[in-house]
């Protein structure tokens, strides 16, 4: 029997609370490097922190080897293919659109799974919970920064982080599916060290080679950010293969990232500030959780 601290509703938000304070990390490290270098380095770092901790280290090569196709799509998809996407995206968006666009992630997330998984069908009540909090990430993105801006170079961005949400949908659809062949933190620890050698080596004739002396900052934030998604993604790939976890209802709690993004932001960045918006936009993110919870508990109660 689970604890409430090893239950998959503590331990989805504690993932979306760890991605959340990924924002500020990010702001703070990236005006010293360039993006996918910055990425590709911290995923390096977050693959080797989760590996003293795979139960299966003597195994680790061969487990790999024996699932090296599931664990290849895992490193293409989720680390490189994702951040490489993302990070091209972000730059050529307003932050405010490109907040909406990434926190849209659980609609896309939902409308994979509906076609992927049979047991994952999207029905009305679950549209409009999903709709409703999508709106509530609207409101606080519209407080994150301008949605002025024009030109072919912003659809483009646009595209690419829609692009971003479907792929990580395919990704959690994949990870669901492989239930017992690959260890969560194997395949977490496995993904995040090759792809983050990719992304490092794709970095250099896109983005050029930077060595020089960086301030304590840069190194403060990589190291937060590298430990962050050490945590968060074993934590979520541990819960996309739990028995009975649907991937669009696990996928909701990602509406929170924004949320508690902005949260984080008031609080360590000083140019940051709430407003009236993004207040309510909260507050309407909450309810839908809220209300996801209630019906799946009204659901299991029958």
């Amino acid at each position: 029997m689970r604890t409430k601290l090893s239950s998959t509703i503590f331990l989805a938000i504690l993932a979306c609370l760890l991605w959340a304070s990924a924002f500020v990390g990010i702001k703070i490290g990236l005006p010293y490097t360039t993006p996918l270098q910055f990425a590709g380095i911290r995923f390096f770092i977050s693959g080797l922190i989760i590996l003293p901790f795979c139960s299966q280290r003597k195994d680790y090569l061969r487990i790999i080897l024996k699932n090296w196709k599931v664990v290849f799509v895992i490193t293409l998809l989720q680390t490189f293919v994702h951040y490489s996407l993302f990070y091209t995206g972000i730059s050529m968006v307003p932050g405010a659109l490109g907040a909406i666009v990434v926190g849209s992630g659980p609609v896309f997330v939902a409308i994979v799974a509906h076609f992927s998984m049979p047991d994952d069908k999207m029905s009305l009540k679950k549209v409009g919970v999903i709709l409703l909090g999508l709106a509530g990430v609207v409101l606080v993105s519209l407080e994150r920064g301008s949605l002025s801006g024009e030109g072919k170079l912003i659809l483009v961005g646009i595209a690419l982080l829609i692009l971003t949400n479907i792929n990580s949908g395919f990704t959690n659809i994949i990870v669901a599916k492989d239930k017992d062949k690959v260890p969560p933190l194997v395949l977490s620890s496995a993904s995040m060290i090759m792809g983050g050698v990719m992304l490092f080596l794709f970095s250099i004739p896109v983005e050029g080679l930077h060595f020089s002396p960086k301030p304590f900052e840069y190194y403060a934030a990589l190291g937060w950010l590298s430990f962050l998604s050490a945590a968060a993604f074993s934590i979520w790939f541990t819960l996309l293969k739990r028995p009975g976890v649907k991937v669009s209802d696990l996928n909701m709690w990602k509406f929170i990232i924004p949320v508690f993004g902005a949260i984080f932001a008031w609080i360590l960045l000083p140019d940051e500030h709430p407003d009236v918006l993004s207040i309510a936009g909260m507050v309407i993110t909450g309810s839908s959780l809220f209300l996801l919870n209630y019906l799946n508990r009204k659901k299991i109660n029958r």
